[in-house]
């Protein structure tokens, strides 16, 4: 009888150590920050540049290796400020990156689309830009960065209006094929998002064309920010 006691005793205290470790391995992962977020305001149109720290967990990084691809999502919702009701979103975008590992040249590969893949998954998707990486910390700073992205034209917003800009990065599991995606919702390591806003600002400055770069943050892909909630155009 003591014997029994004493293995289910043992078994309390593996199966509490085991809560411990994981509540401790959740509390230090690092949450994805926002390094650098800005508003350009032009007579052509609204830019958005940002970049967002990420710091993906061991979990994530073999997932990669064994190359699963994973789909991190770019989103930006100008809204026009009403006291009067609710404030009214006039324009949505959204930009996807695909970042997978190439075993056979050891490099990594990043595609950019800014299609709205429907019921359709990653394999819905259609890339109008790739971009491979030596290493996976260049190929994730080339995926949390956006340079003068834009999300409304100017049209949209009369000067005499106040206006702002909800921007959220993630990494989105629902993109992942559906083998993978079973309860990875419920795992820490798997939770990559950030969420932050910004007012419109009123000043308009002269639009300057800007320096030269290949990097797929700076890439201009066809997009159109319509009323209400229309999604981002398919890259061709």
């Amino acid at each position: 009888m003591s014997h029994v006691v004493g293995l289910r005793g043992l078994s309390r205290l593996i199966v509490f150590w085991v809560l411990v470790v994981g509540a401790l391995a959740a509390a230090h992962a690092q949450k994805p920050q926002v390094f650098q977020l800005s508003l350009q305001r032009t007579p052509e149109a609204l830019y958005l540049s940002g970049r967002v720290e990420i710091f993906p967990e061991q979990v994530v990084e073999e997932a990669l290796l064994k190359s699963v691809p994973l789909y991190f999502v770019w989103q930006a919702d100008v809204y026009r400020e009403r006291w009067y009701w609710t404030d009214r979103r006039i324009a949505s975008v959204t930009r996807t990156l695909r970042l997978a590992y190439q075993p056979l040249t050891r490099r990594w590969r990043v595609s950019l689309s800014n299609d709205a893949a429907v019921n359709a998954g990653g394999a819905g998707l259609q890339y109008a830009l790739h971009q491979n990486y030596d290493s996976l910390a260049d190929a994730l700073a080339g995926v949390a960065r956006v340079t003068r992205w834009k999300i409304a034209d100017a049209a949209r917003l009369p000067t005499d209006e106040n206006h702002r800009v909800e921007f959220a990065f993630r990494l989105d599991l629902s993109l992942l094929p559906r083998p993978f995606q079973i309860g990875l919702g419920n795992q820490p390591g798997w939770n990559i998002e950030v969420r932050d806003q910004m007012e419109v600002p009123s000043r308009v400055e002269p639009d300057r064309a800007p320096a030269p770069n290949s990097d797929l943050g700076a890439a201009e892909v066809p997009a159109s920010a319509t009323a209400g909630a229309e999604a981002s155009a398919p890259a061709r």
